[in-house]
């Protein structure tokens, strides 16, 4: 009998510990031959933690699992889920960049092989590296970090640029609110990460790479290095795959500063300097880790790589719209009813994501914001629900897809609040380099306040000051903290006009 009880952070912190010990403790009371499986998560928190069955090579779940539920379980009398694969929520996505999270063991390199691994690592050994650039190109893959830059073409810069050493460098400081995907890719599919590094590495011309992860992840940092470790001893780092080509890599641990998820922050940091934005030009792929050209990628971004190399840029850009090809695995958190990582091609209407696929709110009350992006994204009310979840899309209806984080909120939620919040969070983690941020989103604060305390001025001052750390701010903490803030109130104009009323 092999069952299948999810390791990922999520689900440990909602039991799964004690749910394995539980499985295994029936299974001895009772004679049973069990394998117990751990993997990382299929995306369905709600349903955390799952135990998946295989019954006739199909798994079947279980869930949310008690530890109580053991004995009902191997008595064949606990009502389950029936095939994991054909949940509504799970069935409906496009599954690409985390086809094997969940369906494998993390840390075994022959479940990894089994699903696929190697496959793209294989066909890029076997082509010159503008070859595997213009792969990349091919595909319509962008950065899923932020702005969507073109991977292909920062590659093709790295690439083309002189210099004595380059580097890969990943970028896993994920901190932005409502997001996960890097922490349930890395903690799930290691490997697939490491065979995108490698790949990058070979393109162009980088034998190092370093993986830059955030504290406050530690079964992510765990899970990473013990999978760099094993790629190591296993031939795939070093002489990569006995192909004569070298590339090698290291985990490295942030300090929790949230600007050092901005490239060049990160970069600094890695370097054991104080983690500030440098200023561009130059870009770090021409002077990037120690003065040398380097590719900067989010974590998703090079753990795609290898599914385009694996299936081919025409497979992978036939999936999404317009410019925006492939799939995102969107992160959906709040107050909704089906949180989770739901992966698809894009193209969506947000409104379909938010009240279809995810059911509304947790609370049963209408929905009134989404907030995509992270805390620095543009609030969208349900006017604006017809979006289709795209980058040209969502900039040309004020917002960005960003990091693809989702955050909903229900009628209740006070927007004047959350666009303070905003401000507050950009004037805690600033790194005090540029002044527009430095000081713009301290007196961001102070003139919310006076809105809230019935300052008819002020909200006039608030759109100049946010005009100003758009256009005026280094890096994208300052410039998009305009983002929340204005879009609260260009959308619920009656909240902050109320705001005035009261006092008056």
């Amino acid at each position: 009998m092999k069952i299948y009880v999810p390791r990922d952070a999520a689900a440990k912190a909602l039991g799964a510990e004690d749910v394995a010990r539980a499985l295994e403790a029936e299974a001895e009371a009772r004679g049973v031959s069990v394998e117990i499986v751990r993997t990382g998560t299929r995306g369905m928190i709600w349903l955390e933690p799952l135990v998946e069955v295989e019954q006739g090579g199909v798994r079947h779940g279980f869930g949310p699992f008690a530890p109580t539920d053991a004995a009902a379980l191997f008595d064949g009398t606990l009502i389950g889920l029936g095939p994991v694969e054909e949940i509504p929520f799970f069935a409906r996505q496009d599954r690409l960049t985390f086809a094997r999270v969940g369906r494998i063991d993390p840390l075994s390199l022959a479940d990894y092989e089994a699903h696929g691994g190697f496959v793209g690592l294989r066909r890029a050994l076997g082509m010159d590296p503008a070859a595997i650039v213009a792969e990349v190109r091919e595909s319509g893959l962008r950065g899923r970090g932020g702005a969507g830059f073109p991977t292909g073409i920062k590659w093709e810069t790295v690439r083309t640029a002189p210099g004595p050493r380059k580097y890969i460098v990943c970028n896993a400081d994920e901190g932005d609110s409502g997001t996960f995907a890097d922490r349930m890719l890395m903690e799930g599919d290691p490997f697939t990460l490491i065979e995108g590094m490698a790949i990058a590495g070979i393109a162009v011309g980088a034998e190092q790479g370093y993986v830059y992860i955030r504290s406050e992840y530690p079964d992510a940092i765990e899970v990473m290095q013990r999978a760099v470790d094993i790629a190591r001893d296993a031939g795939v780092l070093g002489d990569v795959l006995g192909s004569g080509r070298r590339f090698d890599m290291e985990i490295r641990v942030g300090a929790g500063a949230y600007v050092c998820g901005e490239e060049t922050s990160l970069l600094n940091s890695l370097e054991g300097k104080r983690g500030v934005v440098r200023a561009k030009p130059p870009l770090p792929a021409l002077e990037g880790f120690l003065g040398r050209p380097t590719v900067v990628n989010n974590v998703i971004s090079l753990a795609t790589v290898p599914v385009i190399f694996e299936k081919g840029a025409a497979h992978y850009a036939a999936f999404g719209q317009g410019r925006s090809r492939g799939t995102m695995p969107f992160q959906i958190a709040g107050n909704v009813k089906h949180g989770g990582l739901f992966e698809t091609a894009f193209g969506m209407p947000l409104g379909e994501l938010v009240e279809d696929v995810c059911g509304g709110t947790a609370s049963g009350r209408p929905v009134k914001a989404v907030q995509v992006g992270g805390p620095l994204g543009a609030y969208f009310g349900t006017a604006k629900f017809d979006t289709t979840l795209g980058y040209e899309e969502f900039d040309g209806a004020g917002g960005l897809i960003g990091h693809a984080g989702v955050v909903v909120f229900d009628d209740t939620a006070d927007m004047l609040g959350l666009a303070r919040f905003a401000m507050e969070f950009c004037a805690i983690e600033s790194c005090g380099k540029c002044t527009p941020c430095r000081i713009g989103a301290v007196r961001g604060v102070e003139t919310l306040d006076r809105i809230r305390a019935g300052d008819g001025a002020a909200t006039e001052l608030l759109v100049d000051l946010c005009d100003t750390m758009k256009d005026g701010s280094l890096c994208a903490l300052g410039g998009f903290t305009p983002y929340p803030v204005m879009s609260a109130l260009r959308q619920f104009p009656e909240e902050f006009a109320c705001a005035r009323e009261a006092a008056e």
